[in-house]
């Protein structure tokens, strides 16, 4: 249940202002079809969880009790760090002739490729006993982001004090990974 929560409330806060927000905006304002939109953002999610939740399974039992913290604190490491990094406008896809499905689909999924979310539920599920938990905890939270960008739209954008979030957000996921790197190094 810990992976669960984690890499909900981590991917939660991860996807808060990022460039995943920014194209499921453009995509909603281009395509105004909800629907097909969210459809393809739930796709996309489940997709790279399911990656990283398996490649976390694969990864884990070749790696000792610190390495695994160790790997875990990094991921923590690297989603904080990229919420201090400023986020830049993706491409809005408009080239794309694909709908509004199949292009949310792909462009997310793509866009997500690699993204500290994605890192830290292959931390969760490297380090857990549970990867299939990290996986759909990761998924629910990246979905939990998405949705009220696509179904509020720029009303999200100017309720929302999107720099406090994921200065605070920072803050906290930095100290977490500090933390856990130096007791996986016995530093702590």
């Amino acid at each position: 249940m810990d992976s669960l929560l984690s890499a909900l409330v981590g991917c939660l806060l991860g996807e808060i202002g990022d460039k995943s927000q920014l194209l499921l905006l453009a995509l909603a304002i281009r395509f105004n079809r909800d629907g097909a939109i969210i459809a393809g953002m739930v796709v996309a999610a489940l997709a790279n969880a399911a990656i990283s939740a398996s490649a976390g399974a694969f990864i884990s039992p070749m790696l000792g009790g610190d390495a695994r913290l160790l790997f875990l604190s990094l991921s923590i490491l690297f989603l904080g760090v990229g919420m201090l990094w400023p986020t830049k406008a993706p491409d809005t896809l408009s080239g794309w002739r694909l709908g509004p499905f199949l292009t949310s689909a792909l462009g997310l999924f793509i866009l997500g490729f690699g993204d500290g979310p994605q890192f830290l539920i292959l931390g969760l599920a490297t380090h857990g006993s549970d990867p299939v938990l990290a996986g759909i905890g990761g998924a629910i939270g990246i979905i939990a982001a998405g949705l009220p960008v696509v179904l509020l739209r720029q009303r999200f954008y100017a309720a929302m004090p999107l720099r406090a979030i994921r200065a605070g957000g920072a803050c906290v996921l930095l100290l977490t990974g500090a933390i856990a790197a130096l007791t996986a190094l016995r530093l702590f």
